[in-house]
């Protein structure tokens, strides 16, 4: 029995659009919208909903679709890639007989990225693709660095134009103060520790795990559990696609010596803040263990991108106080 989701004012605006397309792209006569139903840009701040709202669309749609998160889809088309040798070949493997696809957490903050997203919007285009995507970022704040967003510049023209654009903000962010129900959520029944001075495994349960290319250093791996250290998985130059291929391997992880995220370069927070996505979507049980709260923990880091999405995820993770006792999930 379907359960009815009390959808909040905007959220309902989106619920609405989306439901027109739906209803397009069930119809028998898709030449009345030149064979590609109109596709919609869901942005806002973290927290309102917007992957709710897509995915109720996505579970109503029985046309042929891919549903995928920003990174997955990147590691997918750089090993297809690597196979193939040719992007658009890749491409075509990634997106052969899809009518609907499904973008969550859309953003673009490297060049190189904005290149591959400029060529996956002419295979969207050339197909007939429509695309519907979630972001925290309008389409024209999408690669804001300055020396690069002219280069971008053709690529949000099209999304303005292809896309209805809406803001889905309500002004409440459901992950905050545990207004969201999580469920069965894996990452959600994880914990942010306090702790000084936690005891970490000895010397002798380190090891060396090669997601990629690159070894990464554990504290500890064990069985479907993994322990690092912040500065062995963030401050060297380990790639999202490596996350995700331990988050496959690691279904609980521990980071621990999470520093001062205000203190630190951007890219280490850049890093970091792609782990706890990878970790999220992959629904991972997460436990945190810094030596301050998390309010204090991200202080002074808001230039870095996505800080914001970073703070609500790990404010999803239980318990923020010095007195809280760490159970060691590898021993």
């Amino acid at each position: 029995m379907d359960v009815e989701i009390d959808w909040d004012d905007a959220q309902r605006v989106a619920v609405a659009q989306l439901d027109v397309t739906a209803h397009q792209l069930r119809s028998r006569w898709p030449r009345k919208w030149n064979g590609r139903p109109k596709g919609t840009y869901l942005w806002g701040p973290v927290g309102r909903g917007k992957t709710a709202v897509m995915d109720d669309f996505s579970e109503k749609v029985t046309v042929s679709k891919r549903r995928v998160h920003f990174h997955a889809f990147f590691q997918e088309l750089h090993r297809s890639t690597h196979a193939h040798g040719s992007v658009d070949r890749a491409m075509n493997e990634l997106l052969h007989g899809v009518r609907l696809l499904c973008f969550d957490e859309f953003h673009v903050h490297d060049v190189g990225d904005a290149t591959l997203l400029a060529r996956l919007l002419a295979h969207v285009e050339e197909r007939g693709i429509t695309l519907v995507v979630t972001s925290n970022y309008p389409p024209e704040g999408l690669l804001p660095n300055p020396l690069f967003h002219h280069a971008f510049l053709p690529s949000i023209e099209w999304l303005e134009t292809n896309l209805d654009v809406l803001s889905v903000d309500a002004g409440v962010d459901y992950r905050a103060g545990g207004t969201v129900n999580e469920g069965d959520h894996r990452f959600a029944s994880g914990r942010y520790v306090v702790e000084v001075d936690p005891t970490l495994p000895g010397v002798e349960s380190r090891q060396t795990l090669r997601p990629g290319g690159r070894g990464v250093v554990a504290l500890a791996a064990e069985d479907d559990a993994v322990w690092f250290d912040f500065g062995a998985l963030c401050e060297t130059p380990t790639a999202a696609s490596e996350y995700l291929v331990l988050a496959q391997t690691y279904r609980t992880w521990t980071i621990s010596g999470v520093p001062h995220l205000g203190s630190v370069l951007a890219e280490p927070v850049r890093r970091f803040g792609n782990v706890i996505d990878v970790l999220y979507d992959a629904n991972v049980a997460l436990t945190i263990i810094a030596d301050r709260p998390l309010d204090d923990l991200v202080a002074g880091a808001d230039s870095t991108p996505d800080v914001d999405r970073l703070r609500s995820r790990l404010s999803l993770l239980a318990g923020s106080e010095p007195t809280d006792v760490v159970d060691l999930p590898v021993r």
